[in-house]
């Protein structure tokens, strides 16, 4: 996959010091491009923000479970750093778009365990077993819905242009799946203090005493 990557800083000093002094370099191409584009999507940012901090709030009504749900998001730049040094990606505007979707995705998996969490402790289930029961339930459906986004961006894998996407969309992917499922109840558990259920002891029966039938 040929890519134009920007020019060291320290090369654009040493070339700047040989030109004539009316002379500049300016950095154009793709590279050009891929920062406009950039910087496009920056200017929006904040407002993306704000509205997905107003829906998420709406549906889980309540700040710690917001929190826990935005915490993580971050866990999908792990897979996206492992793939992107395995294949040799390069880390562009195209690849950007990738890991913003990436981030949605994540926390839509952490809002359905969330509220199923929600779901059963409303229902009486006590919060421990609350938890591994949700865990249980959305495990399937979670790696499922995962797999297919997974196996949908193959096809673009080998795009020139769409390809750092679809490695980025992959590798957050298949690895922020994987440890939302296990970092999230114990998140959870934390957050809430919830305790693990220990069972009663059977007590001892005293001596010369006989034991029920």
């Amino acid at each position: 996959m040929l890519t134009q990557r920007p020019v060291p800083s320290s090369t654009r000093s040493e070339l700047r010091d040989k030109l004539p002094p009316a002379a500049k370099i300016v950095e154009g191409g793709a590279v050009e491009k891929s920062a406009q584009a950039n910087a496009s999507i920056a200017a929006q940012l904040p407002l993306m923000l704000l509205l997905m901090l107003i829906v998420l709030m709406f549906q889980l009504q309540s700040f710690s479970r917001l929190a826990l749900v935005l915490s993580v998001a971050p866990l999908g730049l792990i897979g996206v750093v492992a793939a992107m040094l395995a294949t040799g990606a390069p880390m562009g505007f195209v690849a950007t778009l990738g890991i913003i979707a990436l981030a949605g995705m994540i926390i839509r998996n952490s809002v359905i365990l969330v509220v199923q969490i929600e779901d059963y402790r409303a229902a009486g289930k006590p919060a421990w077993e609350a938890v591994v029961d949700a865990a249980d339930h959305r495990l399937r459906p979670i790696l499922l819905t995962a797999a297919a986004a997974i196996l949908g961006m193959i096809s673009i894998m080998h795009d020139v242009f769409w390809g750092p996407m679809a490695y980025a969309i992959v590798g957050g992917l298949a690895g922020a799946t994987l440890l939302t499922m296990l970092v999230l109840p114990a998140l959870y558990v934390t957050w809430f203090r919830i305790k693990e259920p220990r069972g009663e002891k059977p007590q001892a029966q005293p001596s010369g005493v006989p034991e029920p039938a």
